[in-house]
């Protein structure tokens, strides 16, 4: 199995810190209900971060686009519940040393 890259360990992570917290939610717009099995959050957390075995490389990818899509306007349930714009540290863009 390949190992994840940061940015699917960092939504897989959030994932389950909203299943830890509660507010992990199942199904299309949060209908189904609070998630209260830990396999159920592993399985979503797996899907939302793209590095789902049972998946093609297609599907993957296109997960993990819009979990990332869904942090970066703040829409995740944690984001909401904590009032944050934005999960985990933004990387300055242009600052590189000079040797």
């Amino acid at each position: 199995m390949p190992t994840a890259s940061p940015s699917q360990r960092k939504t897989a992570g959030r994932v389950m810190h909203e299943y830890k917290h509660g507010e992990l939610k199942s199904g299309p717009g949060g209908k189904g209900g609070k998630v209260k099995s830990r396999k159920q959050a592993i399985a979503i957390a797996l899907h939302e971060s793209g590095s789902s075995k049972n998946e093609s490389p297609k599907s993957n990818r296109r997960n993990l686009a819009k979990s990332k899509r869904k942090e970066a306007h703040g829409q995740t349930s944690q984001q909401e519940k904590e009032g944050k714009s934005h999960v985990g540290v933004r990387k300055s863009p242009g600052k590189k040393s000079m040797h």
